[in-house]
């Protein structure tokens, strides 16, 4: 009786870790997963401490491999530095690395994407990559998204991955605490993106 009790107590234990670590990786791709383990994570969350407390996932558009674009790169190295106005006084200062073009559904973009003047080291092949679209203050964060592209994806026939799938908000959205960068208006795209991060309910 005493091993089949003890038997019984593991069994519920493996399976409450089993079920703890799937809840742990909530998400249908890796972005999705990371993401919603770093908002879990008080140490690493933009979130208040009402909202980690409540918190059980991101609203994520479904994936749609339409919105992962090969885009052409073209550098602009002679580029000035550009102070973005940000939600506080903070300027944030970044050099516009290039442009990017791509197609969807038909229809050409174009979008500038930038790269910090004086970067960590650890952020030193990172680029920034904000827009705006027609989701924006409906289904999407009203100030835009973000998306984080590197240097080391640029391919030599100078092309570069965009998956608009890996859209994230600015923590903004989430928290008054943060200092975020203000998406250019230039950086606009007339069509509705619905991919990467939804807009948070509060």
């Amino acid at each position: 009786m005493k091993k089949f009790a003890l038997l019984l107590v593991l069994t519920i234990t493996l399976q409450s870790c089993k079920g703890q670590k799937k809840k742990a990786r909530v998400g249908n791709s890796d972005f999705q997963i990371e993401m919603n383990a770093k908002f879990k994570d008080a140490s690493k969350s933009p979130l208040t401490k009402k909202g980690l407390k409540k918190f059980k996932g991101l609203d994520f558009y479904p994936i749609n491999n339409k919105f992962k674009v090969v885009a052409k790169l073209i550098k602009t190295p002679d580029s000035p530095t550009f102070n973005f106005p940000t939600t506080t006084d903070r300027i944030a200062v970044y050099k516009k690395y290039g442009m990017v073009s791509f197609n969807i559904d038909g229809k050409d973009f174009e979008l500038a994407i930038y790269k910090e003047d004086n970067p960590k080291p650890k952020y030193f092949n990172h680029l920034f990559l904000p827009f705006l679209d027609n989701t924006n203050g409906k289904t999407s964060y009203s100030g835009g998204r973000f998306i984080d592209v590197l240097t080391t994806d640029e391919n030599e026939d100078g092309t570069i991955i965009i998956d608009f799938n890996e859209a994230y908000n600015p923590y903004c959205a989430y928290s008054d605490r943060y200092s975020c960068p203000i998406t250019p208006r230039d950086n606009y795209l007339d069509i509705e993106i619905k991919a990467g991060v939804m807009a948070y309910k509060k």
